[in-house]
């Protein structure tokens, strides 16, 4: 019977294991990937942060690169594994959670070759479930090779001819940038109407304002956190107008069906694509917990990362409290919540309050 078990090993969960090892709390992390940083490492080769080396430091530990670099995902894997060891921090690895059952004073894990017992569980898997892409991707022949973003590693996946990415965030508009660099022309399937921040602004850089005027500090109930989080979010570091601009890249507007061979946008009909890049995101998936209460955009209802469930709490998730709460820099404020949280709880006083 542990203490604590904490499920997913990237930036929420190793920032809830340094918070339980301060209160010397009996835990162990779970993780379905293989090593350290696998959640990272499986992303495009490309991959940089939007976020230079000083506002990506977990607790205890600064990033190991000069103030002002943008670490690539290699880099960020690294850094996971140096504070793993650092910090001796214990990890089931190949772990897939499948169930959590909640029998009052405690909690079964279950996984693929048994179960683990906890008094209480951190959820820290994150907002990145099931990789979302619309049903009629089924209707398109087989002949055009279809890949997620959350599987695309580089142009080299893709056959000869030409290419179709779908999605106007981040993801969506690094992909095209990168395909069209290549000798192919590329149709672009998103929103060529937002707004973009350059990384750098004035000799400073966008964290830096972030964090000068309090942009990620503002809460989710607050006026400007509701404001913040119902807008439109901008793309960050990428010259949108510069790439929509490049001879070889082709807006058609949003795509909206498909019928073998042809693919229907709003603008147009396409009979001569090869590849599609669907980077349409993600959808949350939490049915595999007892007795969780779901908002109506499927994640859970918490205060904070406390769910309605008493010893299970969430961190990791999209705007848990502000808009850094799902950043690799925002999540030790979160974690410091939560840690002070259970602490309060262990020790029988009023919790704090939100």
């Amino acid at each position: 019977m542990y203490d604590f078990i904490i499920i997913g090993a990237a930036q929420a969960g190793l920032s809830m294991a340094y918070e339980l090892e301060q209160l010397g709390k009996n835990y162990l992390v779970l993780d379905k990937e293989e090593e350290v940083g696998a959640s990272w490492l499986k992303r495009w080769d490309s991959l940089t942060l939007f976020t230079p080396s000083e506002f990506n430091n977990l607790k205890g530990m600064d990033f190991p690169k000069p103030k002002g670099h943008y670490p690539n995902k290699y880099e960020v894997a690294d850094y996971f594994k140096a504070y793993v060891e650092k910090f001796n921090i214990p990890i089931e690895f190949q772990t897939l959670v499948t169930e959590i059952q909640d029998k009052t004073d405690y909690f079964i894990i279950k996984h693929k070759e048994g179960f683990y017992e906890a008094e209480q569980v951190i959820i820290a898997t994150g907002p990145f479930h099931i990789p979302y892409t619309p049903p009629f991707y089924t209707k398109i022949d087989s002949s055009i090779f279809q890949i997620h973003s959350d599987y695309y590693k580089n142009p080299d996946q893709l056959q000869s001819g030409k290419a179709l990415v779908v999605g106007g965030g981040d993801s969506g508009y690094q992909i095209l940038d990168e395909i069209s660099n290549t000798d192919r022309d590329v149709y672009f399937s998103g929103d060529t109407n937002v707004k973009t921040l350059p990384q750098e602004f004035l000799g400073k850089t966008l964290w830096w304002w972030f964090t000068k005027t309090g942009y990620l500090s503002f809460g989710k109930d607050s006026w400007l956190g509701k404001k913040i989080s119902e807008s439109k979010q901008p793309v960050i570091g990428v010259d949108v107008k510069r790439i929509l601009n490049k001879g070889n890249v082709i807006p058609v507007g949003k795509t909206v069906d498909a019928k073998q061979k042809i693919i229907i946008t709003e603008e147009t009909k396409l009979a001569d694509v090869k590849n599609i890049v669907w980077a349409t995101g993600y959808r949350p998936k939490f049915d595999w917990i007892e007795g969780l209460e779901l908002d109506k955009n499927g994640y859970p209802v918490h205060e904070r990362g406390v769910s309605n469930v008493d010893g299970l709490y969430f961190i990791g998730l999209p705007w848990l409290h502000t808009r850094a709460s799902a950043t690799l820099g925002g999540i030790k404020k979160d974690a410091d919540y939560l840690g002070d949280y259970i602490k309060h709880k262990v020790s029988n006083k009023e919790p704090i309050s939100v």
